[in-house]
Parts: structure tokens; sequence; C-alpha cells
């Protein structure tokens, strides 16, 4: 039975709830018994506390509720085990081995395990230089990081854990005698062990001979002796006994180690044979035709709409083995198609090209070719960096160098570097990077250099070859593709023809042109050229055709002759105010057409679109608008970088006509006119006016003839006062071009890279450098030559020295020593004025060279050259028995007794005295002596020389040399150990230092020589003869040691007083370890010890954004001018001078030759007010009235500035200087705005 539940009888009883949804009189029944609710709260409307006074009655009021005040917590601390033991604790070393399979060779079938030793094991980028190292951060696999170590250079033998074991097994070889230190490297005190009451050993060296004599160590030296087999010895001497047990010397470095133990080996029974000649640059004849192109690459991996050349074709040839190559090819030869291939084969293996130049404007042009062509191609310069991860990437050769040097990955795939203009390696200030990124390629990348003719294209390669270990293929071009034709133009309507197209130079046409000149100068005109265009002279000289004369050009300081067929035309100018000035002369003159004037002026509004309004209102923007709308075009350096763009490609388009530019503008890519103007052959190098070097010339004069469409290019040097000289103009159009020469110099960049780095060092970047190329192309034959000359000491029997022999060798020292004091008194003798002075017609000498020794002689005559004095001389002689001096008998070995040594003496002839007259240099006299004879120096030469025909052969002297040739030999007689000379300082007034310590030196071995006892024996000739032998070839040696050697680095001195300038600044400390100062100016473009220390000084850190800018503008602007205005920065300036002085004081304290003043004198601060208002948000259009300097030049100093700026800010952040970071960070986005970092024309 269920219950029955029943309804409340009450309502209120009820299981509901009433509740009132608000005010607005709605309730609503709830499932829940109580009593009736409501929504809101009954009563006032609440309020909010007021926060103020609830803050003060909390916190201020009644404090002591806040966990500040609770002290029971205050001392609350976690008690912590010691434990020691932890700090010992570190990761556990890397596997030094491993298992490895060994396999059937048939079936693959696993036979078992053999465990290897792991190579490169543990290697980071900051231990090792090692390829096998792990890759890095991928935020640093483009750039790399400065504190990184460089991949290792190809040919340097990087060593092997074979040679790092053999180094630490000779390294403990130790002399516990000599060797122990105790002082510790890096410390300045140390600890010392020896006994008080014993004298100490050398300072610095431990002796532990006193520390072990105390000990009982008996018993072990009779069995050693009885092991060895001799009784009463000891085993150390048995192991002295033996030649293998010589210890090996620590060694700095490979070369040295491989030299010290060849020195110190034991000569073998046969002579080694001598080391194959090695070649490594193997010329190519561009000549002979490639008939098996196609057959041998059927499949190129780059195909052009063109036949390649040749020379394009053998190079290519050589890409394909993988060979580098060296291709100096004429300008417009087409270098650029061994480039592309070079990019082409390295996509088809699916690796990494870097293409190098030696512009910023060229790597641009370079940019819009390749991805046009190749479509995968990178930009990287100093404030671009586009498509990074590309399989070509196009930089300049400072960013390369970067790279290189902070050990970016980008070189592991590396498998082409292709250095563009590589004749740019000329250049004083920048040729130094070219050798620098070549001796820091690794071995796996293989090179490209392209180049104009350069006369030693061999010896160059021949440089990189014995560096790399490689051979490098040279690929030269014979002619020109387009032949040129070189004109003279005086003014008289005429081209005067000098050289033709094929090389013959018209001295017909020369002297016409100057006939053609004088009577133009005859006539007095008052313009530069023939109001009329009419054609005389013949063909050999004047070139006719129709001539459009340009009378506009009459504002120029020369008038200009222009052929209608002869555009378009370069006239190159070497100096911007003239380019300026002749271009703004052509007020008339109208080149273009109506369609060519409407794609003009598109062209220039899609370009000058990208820019704010003001800037395309500048002066110069206008200004070259109008030269373009007519056709005419300037290209210098103070050229806007947009509108340089602009010109070069209107130029290349053909819409430019008439382009007047500097020397610049033929550094660029392909860009050939046909015809090129030079405004004069003289230019300003920067220090003097000179003419233009044939290198320069051909350069430029390159320009003039377009392939495929002019059959000959035409040059035309204009003769604006005399027309220069023949053998001038001869010389520069003819003239072999500049040599590649080397302009390697230490900066500290490259010698804190390397001081970093342990493996390498900067005297191995010094011996690879070409301007030592020439001294140490030879070092494998000085090594064979010292290997031999080893071999022959060590067979050589020792000389007696027992006896009255026992002072031979300080005899040899002494007179060695005479004899070579003596040859320097007489050669300042003949250096100075008095001395030469001395050396007239008459003068009695003592000759002393391969023919004659110590004979007397008379000079007859005196050459009148200054530079190269000759004195022809008659001197005595022996009649000679027989005419063929094969005949005669060999000299035996003269062994010098005192008489010999101590004066002269005298030549004697033992039969009938003859004589004979010898033209002298200053060194084959040995003494000049006080006797004058009175002479007939004509009659006597004119008598010799007619005596030396056959048909008077047999006729007597005469009197005159009779007379002579007895007052000679009576002199002779009478003076057997020489006449009275001419002292050097009493008679000749010679105060030198180095004459009058030199004479008493001699006196004093003239006494020590004749008090010898050696020269009474009677063993004393053969002993002398057996001791010079063995000290002659041992004075060979030492010179070969010496060549091999780091001493006999040319910059080596340098090195040193700059190592000591970063000691003394504190960049390195006294062990050559790199401290936080060098490795802060390692990340420093340029001026790393003035940036460095004016961060360290905090020079900078006080100063706003825009005012760090202008005051580092002084450090990167070239233009000249004041340094502006007196009162902006004054403070600053004075610091950053004062700053550059303290540095150029310690540059001088150290050494070097440059002085305070010019170190300091390279600050130019005229650019301040400039970049101070640039910074501050100026447009540039009002930056024109504050500096005269031209806007090219402006906007160059604030590009180099922000990467100034971005280099600061690297290296603050290095440095732990976030503020400093964060401002160099604003300035460098201060000053990248508007038209100064416009985007580049070539990169859209």
């Amino acid at each position: 039975l269920f219950p029955v539940v029943l309804p409340p009888p009450d309502p209120l009883d009820l299981p509901l709830r009433a509740v009132e949804l608000g005010c607005t009189g709605r309730w609503e029944l709830l499932n829940l018994p109580g009593a009736p609710e409501s929504s809101l709260p009954h009563g006032l409307p609440p309020c909010a506390p007021d926060l103020q006074q609830e803050a003060e009655q909390l916190f201020l009021s009644s404090p002591a509720w806040l966990p500040l005040h609770g002290v029971e917590h205050s001392a609350r601390k976690w008690q912590r085990k010691t434990d020691p033991w932890s700090l010992l604790a570190v990761l556990g070393a890397p596997v030094p081995s491993d298992l490895q399979a060994q396999r059937h060779p048939t079936t693959g079938q696993i036979l078992g395990y053999k465990e290897v030793l792991l190579e490169n094991t543990n290697l980071s980028a900051t231990t090792s230089l090692s390829l096998r190292r792990p890759p890095g951060p991928a935020s640093q696999s483009l750039w790399g990081n400065p504190t990184q170590y460089p991949f290792w250079p190809g040919g340097m033998d990087e060593p092997t854990i074979t040679d790092l074991n053999t180094w630490e097994e000779a390294e403990e070889e130790i002399d516990f005698e000599k060797d122990l230190l105790t002082i510790p490297p890096g410390f300045k005190k140390g600890m010392d062990f020896a006994p008080k009451d014993r004298p100490t050993p050398a300072p610095g060296l431990l002796s532990l001979s006193y520390l072990l004599e105390p000990l009982d160590l008996g018993g072990g030296d009779e069995d050693e002796n009885e092991a060895v087999g001799q009784p009463g010895g000891s085993r150390r001497d048995a192991v002295s006994a033996s030649p293998c047990s010589t210890p090996l010397a620590r060694a700095s470095s490979l070369e040295d180690l491989v030299l010290k133990e060849a020195s110190t080996a034991v000569s073998a029974p046969e002579a080694p044979e001598p080391p194959p000649q090695e070649q490594w640059a193997i010329p190519v004849d561009a000549t002979s035709p490639v008939g098996d192109f196609y057959r041998l690459i059927p499949q190129p991996a780059f195909q052009w709409a063109f036949e390649p050349d040749v020379f394009q074709k053998q190079a290519i040839l050589h890409l394909e083995r993988h060979d580098s190559v060296f291709v100096a090819a004429h300008t417009s030869a087409g270098k650029t198609v061994v480039a592309e291939y070079a990019i082409a084969l390295a996509q088809k293996h699916m690796t990494r090209t870097i293409y190098t130049s030696p512009i910023k404007a060229l790597s641009n042009q370079k940019f819009r070719d390749f991805r046009n062509t190749f479509g995968d191609v990178g930009l990287l310069t100093g404030d671009v960096q586009l498509h990074p991860e590309a399989s070509c990437l196009i930089m300049t050769t400072e960013i390369l160098r970067s790279m290189l040097y902070s050990g970016s990955d980008v070189i592991r795939d590396l498998e082409w570097v292709i250095f563009d203009e590589v004749h740019y390696i000329n250049d004083a200030e920048r040729g130094v990077v070219w050798e620098e990124v070549l001796i820091m390629l690794p071995d796996h990348v293989s090179i490209i250099l392209l180049s104009a003719t350069v006369p030693n294209a061999l010896e160059f390669a021949d440089w990189i070859g014995r560096l790399k270990r490689r051979q490098i293929y040279v690929i030269s071009t014979v002619t020109r593709p387009v032949p040129l034709e070189h004109y003279l133009f005086t003014g008289n309507r005429e081209l005067f023809l000098l050289l033709d197209s094929r090389g013959a130079f018209h001295t017909k046409g020369y002297y016409a042109a100057v006939e053609a000149k004088k009577e133009r100068m005859s006539k007095h005109a008052q313009t530069f050229g023939a109001k009329q265009p009419t054609h005389q002279g013949g063909p050999a000289q004047v070139r006719t055709g129709r001539v459009l004369y340009l009378p506009e050009l009459n504002l120029c300081p020369f008038s200009f002759l222009l052929q209608d067929r002869g555009l378009p035309v370069v006239v190159f100018t070497f100096s911007r105010g003239r380019c300026d000035e002749q271009a703004s002369g052509l007020t008339s003159l109208d080149l273009t057409t109506s369609s060519e004037k409407s794609e003009i002026h598109l062209f220039l509004q899609r370009c000058l679109a990208r820019l704010r309004g003001s800037d395309r209102q500048l002066p110069q923007v206008l200004h070259m608008s109008e030269l373009l709308n007519r056709g005419l075009g300037v290209h210098h350096s103070g050229i806007l970088p947009i509108l340089k763009e602009i010109v070069e490609m209107l130029f290349s388009r053909g819409l430019v006509k008439v382009l007047f530019a500097t020397e610049t503008f033929a550094m660029g890519v392909n860009m050939p006119a046909r015809t090129v103007v030079f405004d004069s052959m003289r230019k300003h190098d920067g220090s003097t006016f000179r003419d233009l070097l044939p290198g320069e010339y051909v350069q430029m004069a390159g320009r003039a003839g377009r392939r495929g469409l002019d059959p000959t290019g035409t040059v035309i040097l204009l003769c604006k006062g005399r027309v220069p000289e023949m053998a001038d103009l001869h010389r520069m159009m003819m003239g072999k071009p500049s040599q590649l020469q080397s302009q390697f110099r230490l900066t500290y960049t490259m010698i804190l890279n390397l001081l970093r780095v342990d493996a390498l060092r900067v005297e191995d970047m010094m011996k690879r450098s070409f301007s030592e190329f020439p001294s140490r192309k030879d070092s494998k034959a000085h090594e064979q030559a010292l290997a031999e000359l080893t071999k022959r000491l060590g067979s050589l029997e020792e000389p007696d020295m027992t006896g009255q022999l026992v002072d031979l060798p300080e005899y040899y020292g002494w007179g060695e020593e005479l004899t070579e004091t003596q040859h320097m008194i007489q050669r300042r003798i003949m250096e100075s004025v008095n001395g030469l002075k001395s050396l007239s017609a008459g003068r009695v000498v003592v000759v002393k060279n391969q023919e004659h020794r110590n004979a007397l002689g008379v000079i007859l005559q005196v050459s009148s050259n200054s530079t190269s004095r000759v004195f022809t001389t008659l001197v005595l002689c022996d009649k000679p028995l027989s005419q063929d001096p094969q005949n005669r008998g060999p000299a035996t070995p003269e062994v010098p007794y005192p008489d010999d040594l101590v004066g002269f003496k005298l030549f004697l002839p033992e039969g009938p005295c003859d004589h004979t007259v010898v033209k002298l240099q200053p060194g084959d006299m040995a003494a000049i002596t006080t006797k004058v004879l009175r002479v007939n120096g004509e009659k006597i030469l004119e008598d010799f020389s007619k005596r030396q025909q056959p048909k008077f052969k047999k006729d007597p002297p005469l009197a005159a040399v009779t007379t002579a040739v007895q007052e000679l030999l009576r002199l002779a007689q009478a003076h057997p150990a020489g006449p009275p000379t001419l002292d050097p300082v009493n008679d000749l007034q010679l105060k030198d230092v180095s004459v009058v310590e030199g004479g008493l030196r001699a006196r004093k071995l003239e006494e020590l020589i004749r008090g010898a006892q050696c020269v009474h024996s009677p063993r004393f000739p053969a002993q002398y003869l057996k001791l010079r032998e063995r000290m002659q070839i041992q004075k060979e040696m030492e010179r070969l040691r010496f060549l091999l050697s780091d001493q006999s680095l040319l910059l080596l001195p340098e090195y040193h007083q700059r190592v000591e300038v970063l000691r003394t600044l504190g960049y390195v400390d006294e062990a050559g370890t790199v401290k936080l100062a060098g490795r802060v100016a390692c990340a420093m473009s340029s001026h790393e010890l003035l940036l460095t220390e004016l961060m360290f000084d905090n020079a900078l850190s006080t100063l706003r954004p825009e005012e760090i800018a202008a005051l580092l503008s002084g450090l990167v602007c070239q233009s000249p001018g004041d340094d502006g205005n007196g009162y902006l920065l004054n403070l600053g300036i004075e610091r950053v001078r004062a700053v550059a002085k303290r540095i150029g004081e310690v540059q001088v304290a150290c050494g070097l030759n440059q002085t305070v003043e010019e170190f300091v004198g390279e600050l130019n601060f005229g650019l301040v007010e400039v970049v101070y208002e640039w910074a501050r948000g100026m447009p540039f259009s009002e930056l024109a009235g504050l500096s005269g300097t031209p806007e090219g030049l402006v906007v160059r100093c604030i590009q180099r500035l922000a990467e100034m700026c971005r280099s600061l800010r690297g290296a603050a952040r290095l440095v732990g200087e976030p503020v400093l970071g964060a401002k160099m960070e604003t300035a460098a986005t201060l000053l990248r705005r508007d038209i100064v970092f416009a985007a580049s024309l070539y990169t859209q």
C-alpha cells in the first residue's frame, strides 16, 4: 500500500515562494518554500565609499596590518645543506668513440662491430674553426657573430687529432731545470720555491734540482747503467747520445715546428730529390677554338641567345671541372657570361654563390640583372637585405669579409665566390679587403676573378694558387670585340687620327694636329672651335662626316665638336663642377624627339613618385629633369643616388644622348656609348695633378663602341691648351695598364679578429699577403736548400782547434767583422758629398772587385750623371799568359793572414806589369788614397781604345800611359801594405756616429788580429779552410732560417707596434688575450679605437640621439670644408678630439709613423649642423642652405652614419649598455627617412 499525500490546508504552507522582479510589479513563483522576496534590496540605494579616505585609513592611519611590519616573518630563511662537491660538477664529456658496423661486402650482412675514435667531438662555433662543428642559431646563420670563430682558411693545414696529440706530447717534453715557470701567464706575481741559501735561477723559471735534492732516489742509477751497458755512465748520457732523442721545442706555428725539425734532422745517406716545380697559374690560350664544346657539355647549366666567345667557352669548361679561373678581358668583352654560368651551375648543384663588387651601386645593378635572369637572387649591402636565403647573394667585398670573420653559416653551402673588378685591389684605401677575403676563404670554395686586362695576371694568379694550393686557370683576351679609333681635336674643325683600330700610332696625324693648333693660336681666335663645319686634310689624319657644332659650349673653357652619328657620347670630365657647368651651358640643345620626351617624362614621374612632395621640388631634381628631357645627363658623386640611377637607366635605354660624367661612371656595369670624349688627360689624384695612367685611360675609353651596333668606337681627346707631347700620348694610349699591386696593411680590426682565435696568427696572414709573395714563393726551395745544407754540415769534418789553434774561431770572427766594418765605412764615404768630391781625375784608389784584388788605379774620367756615378780608371794588372779564361787554372782558396786583413796588401805583378782601363762603380773602390797624379785622361782613353782594335793591338802605349803605370807601380812597391788613405773623420769631415764608432772598432780588431796565436801553427791553413766552410754553411743556414721565419716579414715591426697600442689601451692583456674592449672594437666597421674609447668613456651616453648622430658625422664625413658652426655641440666635438689626440699620442709613443695631428686631422665636423637638423626632422630641401656640400655627398655621409649607428647599437648590447643601445637604435631610425634612404630603383 502506498501512503496518500494530502495538500497543505493553508496557502502559506504550499512549497512555493513569490519573488518580485525589480520595480515593474511582476511576480514569479519558485518551487521553493519561504516568505515572499524581492530582487532589489530594501531602503535607499547603496553608494561607493570614498577611495581616498579608504586608502588613508588603511595605509596611513593604521598600517600595522601590512606585511611589512610583520616581524615574525622578517628573519625567515631556509637552511641549505653545504655541498662543496657540487662546485666541481660538470657536464659529461662527449662520447669519444662509437661502434661502427662491419658488413659483408656482398650481402651487407652485419658481421660484427668495431669501436672507432670520433673526431671533432664537443665542437662549437666559439671553440673550433672546423666545418664539422654544428651550425649556430638560426638568427645568426647569415651574419654570424663577432664572438664566433671563422672557418679554417683554405691553403692552411687544418690540424687533425694526430697532429694535436703530437704537439701535446712534444709540449710534455719539459726540461724541469729550465722550463718550469714560477709566474703563471697573465699574473704579475708568482711563487718562488728555491731555497734561500742557494743562488736563485733565472727570473720566472723554477729549478727542481733543489726540490728533488733532499729526496733519496738511490738505487736507480745502477739498474739504468746496466740496462744501457755503460758502467759508470748514466741513462741520461745514453739517451742524449741518440740522435732521435732530441726533444721537440714548443713552436708557435706549424711552420716553425717543421723548420726546427728540418734544422735538427740527421744527415741522410742520400741527398733528397729537389721538389718538382710547382705551377699554380696555368695560362689558357684564348685564341684556340673549342670545337667540341657541346660534346663535352651536352646539357649546359645555362644557355644564352647568342654563341659564347672562345674565351667564355674555355672558362665554362673549367667551371664544369670545378676549377678556379681568372678572366682578364677587355672592357665590354663579356666577362659577366662567366659569372652567369657559375650562378646557374650552383643552382644546378643546389649550392650557393656569392657575387662581390667593389661599390654598392654596382651591386644594385647586378642584382637587377641577375634577378631578371635567375630569379633566386638576394642582395646584402650596408642598409639593404633582400632575400638572404637565395642561392645567389650579391654583396660588397666588405660584407663578405665581415661574414668570414664572424663565422657565418652561409659559407658552409658556398661553391663559388665571384670577384668582379679585381683590378680595384690597387685602391690604396680598400684594396686590403680583397686580400683578406682571398686569404680567409675556406678550401671548399672555388674562386672566379673577373678583371680588366692587367700585365701581371699570371703573377697574381700564381699567388692565389700558392695561397690556396690549387691551380688557377688564367684566361685573357687578345683584342677588344669592338676596336677603337683615337682622335685629337684642336678646335680647327678637324679630328686628327692618332691611333687606328689596328693599334698603329699615326705620327702624321699628331704633327698635323700640332700645326693646326699653332695656326689657330696665331689667329687669336676668341672661341674654341670653328663656326662652320668643313673638312680638310688627308684621310690619314682627318675624319670626314656630317659635323654638328654646339655653340652653347662657348660658356665652357672649350668648345665641343659632335657628330650626329656619334651619339650617344660620354664626356669624361675630372671635376664635378665642370660637369655641371658643361651640362648647364647647353641651354638650347635638344636631342630628343617628342616620343622620347614622353617616355622620359613618364619614367621620371614613375621614379620620383616614391619621394615626398618637398623632395620632388629639390633644385637638383628639377634641373636634372629639365636636362634629361633634352637628352642630356650628369653623373658624378655629388648627384643624388636616385637621380644617378635614373640617368643610368635612361642612358642604357638610349634616351640620354650626351652624358657628362666623372671617372666613377667607368666602374659601372656595361653601359657603352658610340663616342667617348676626354675633357683633359690630366687629373687630380688627391695629392697632385698628373697624367692619366694607361689603365685609367683604357678603362674609360673602353666605354666607346657598342657590340653588335658599331663597327668601331670613337675616342676623342680635346686639346684645350697646347697639344700634349707625343711621348705622353703614346704612353697613355699604348702603355701597359697598371699592374696589380698589393695594398695590404695592418688594421686594428684584423689584428683583434685574429688574436681572439688561438689557431690563427696575424703573422700567418702577413705571410700569405700579396706583398710578401715575391719573398715567400721560394719557401719550398729554401726548405730544400736548408735540408741539404744541414746534411752537408753533418758530413763535414770538425776542425782541430787544440793547442795553438784554440783562438781560431775568434780569429775568423775578427776577420769577418773587420771586413764588414771596413765595407760599411767605405759605403758611407761613397754616399757622402766630400767623398764623391775627392774622387776626381788623377786620384789614386785601391780597386777591389772580382777581377782585381787590392790593385792600384788612377781615375781618368768621372761620369757627369750624378744619380749613377761611373769612374773610368786605369788599373794595374798582370800580363795575361792565356787569352782564354777557361785555360787558366782554378783559383786556389786564400787563407787570410794578419797582413792580408790589416791594411791593404797591394797587388804587385809577378811578371811583366800590364794595365787595363775599366769602368768602376763606387762599391768597387776599397780605399781612397791621399795621392793625386797628374794625368791626361783623354789621351790615355783614346790610346787604350785604339790599342783594343786588332790592327793596333801590338802598338806600344803612349808616354802618358807609361808614365801613369810607372807611377802606380812605384807607389805600390813603396807601400806594400797600402799607401796612406783619406781619413773619413779628419780628412772627409764625416761626423756620423756609425763611422766614428766603426773606425774605433776597426782599430781594436786590427790589434786583436795581430795578437792571434793560431796563425803561427803549421796546421792553420788547413784548419782555417775547414772552419770557414763550416761557418759559411752555418751563415747560409741562418739566412734561410730568417727568410722562412716571421722575422723577415716586412710588416712585423708595425704589427708589434700596433699590438703594443692595443695593450696600452687595454684591448688585449700581456698574454695577447682579447679583452672586452677588444671584442667591442671587433664589432665596429670603422674607427674602431675611437668609437670604443668614446663608448667606454661614456662620452655618448649623456647625449640625445640626434646629438650623437651629429657628433659621429665627424668620423664619416669626407667632404672638404670647415667644421661647421661654432656653437653646436662644441663640448662634444672637443671631447671627441681629445680622445682622438690621446689615441694618437699612444700610437706615437708605441712607434707608429702617423703623427697626432694626422690622426686627429682625419676627423671632419663640417656636416654636424646638417646631420643634426636632419635627425630632428628638417626636410632635405631646407638642408641645402646649411652647407655648400653637394647633395650626393650629404646623402652618402648620412647613409654611412646610419651604418655606424647600427654597429654601435650591436656593440652597446655586447657590453651591456641598453640605454646607449636604445639611443643608437633611435638615432638610426631618425636618419633613415625620405630621399636619403629611398629604395634603389634597381631593387624594385
